[in-house]
Formats: structure tokens, sequence, C-alpha cells
């Protein structure tokens, strides 16, 4: 199997995320999130954000080495961290529109965008972003993990709506195997889903899981 391209694992996340919400109407787009205080509206506008960070940071070249990479730029974010002022802004930001339609007509023309500016970046470059110097491939697979697992979040109550695709879990995957410990291997029955579900918090573990996790089943989650 050839090494993943991060743009266009990147490509996979975005236009997942637009499958799930392109086409719905007002009332699927105010449903329940995974995301605590946030309906499918308010946490695209936050994916939507993270699209525009990508375009400014792809347009900021810096000089090297970088400071982190794919997997170490997560631990300035640990988990539980309280994140109470963005949850509100985001929410009070989408709910500015006139319409949720009003934010899905805006991530569809930003997110092509950011796929574009990705694809047309110079892999062996570094960019800066949140205060970090990053290799843009690292970049790339930052913001695929993202959006991948947001994609899980976006779709609780929209069973109809598409998975993330196999590129841009894979990337996730690779983060959340990162962040793990070479010495820590999950557990065999869990799907990528659940694996992304579990490392993120947002699916608790069992009983069974931190029997099979032993001692790692204190770092989880591994990623807020």
């Amino acid at each position: 199997m050839r090494p993943i391209a991060q743009h266009e694992a990147l490509a996979q996340a975005y236009q997942g995320i637009t499958d799930v919400v392109r086409g719905r109407d007002d009332a699927d787009l105010q449903r329940p999130t995974r995301c605590h205080g946030w309906l499918v509206a308010d946490l695209l506008f936050h994916v939507l954000c993270d699209a525009q960070r990508a375009l400014v940071a792809l347009a900021s070249p810096a000089d090297g080495p970088p400071d982190v990479d794919d997997v170490s730029y997560w631990r300035s974010f640990p988990p539980g961290g309280d994140d109470t002022r963005h949850t509100w802004w985001a929410r009070r930001s989408a709910a500015a529109f006139d319409r949720p339609t009003g934010v899905v007509r805006l991530w569809c023309d930003t997110a092509p965008a950011a796929v574009r500016a990705a694809t047309a970046a110079d892999p062996s470059a570094h960019v800066t972003t949140q205060g970090h110097v990053l290799r843009v491939p690292d970049l790339l697979a930052t913001l695929t993990t993202e959006a991948t697992v947001h994609h899980l979040d976006l779709t609780l109550d929209l069973p109809d709506a598409p998975p993330p695709g196999p590129l841009a879990t894979a990337v996730a995957v690779a983060t959340m195997d990162g962040l793990l410990s070479d010495e820590a291997v999950r557990p065999a029955a869990w799907s990528d889903a659940d694996y992304l579900l579990k490392a993120t918090g947002r699916t608790p573990l069992t009983d069974r899981d931190r029997w099979e996790l032993g001692e790692a089943a204190g770092w989880f989650p591994l990623l807020g």
C-alpha cells in the first residue's frame, strides 16, 4: 500500500463532511451532536473555522525546524480542558446566520478552497499555526484528524449519514496510535470508529476494554 498523500486524505475528510451536511434541511442541522452544547450547524461552524485556519496557515510560511509533528501537536490540547468559552462563541456565531443552511453554504465554498491550497502546497515546506511550526504534511494530518473525529460527532442523530472515508480514517487512527504509545495495543474487537470515539472520550471504556488495555486504560481519552 502506498503512503497516504496527506492532501488526498484531507480532501476526503472535508468531502465526507460535505456529504453529511449538503442537502440537509434546517431541522436536520439543528439536531444534537456528540459535542456537548453544539447542534449540527454549530459543530459545522467550528469545522469551518478550521478550514479557514488551514487557508491562513498554508499562506503563512515559516522557517524550520518544526517544533511539533502531527502527533505531538495534540499534546498542546490536553483532554478535559475547559473550552466553554469557545463552545459558546461558536454556537452564537452559527446562530447569527439567517438560517442554519447558511453555514452549509459557507462550508461548501471554504472547504474546497482549503483542499486546493493543500494540494498546491510544497510538502517540504514549513508553516505556522496556533503558535507552532509544522511541516505541511503534518499540518494536513492534524486537520484531517480533527475533521474525521468531528464527522463522527456530526452523525450522532443522522443515522443515514455516510461514514468518514478510509484515507481520512487511516490518518486519524494513526494519530491515536501515536498518542497511545508503541507498548499498547487497542482491543481487537474495536472498529476504527470505536477506536476514534473511545480515544477521544466520546464513548466510555467498558470493563472489558479496561481489562484488555491494562495500564494503558489510564491514558484514555488520548485526545479531547
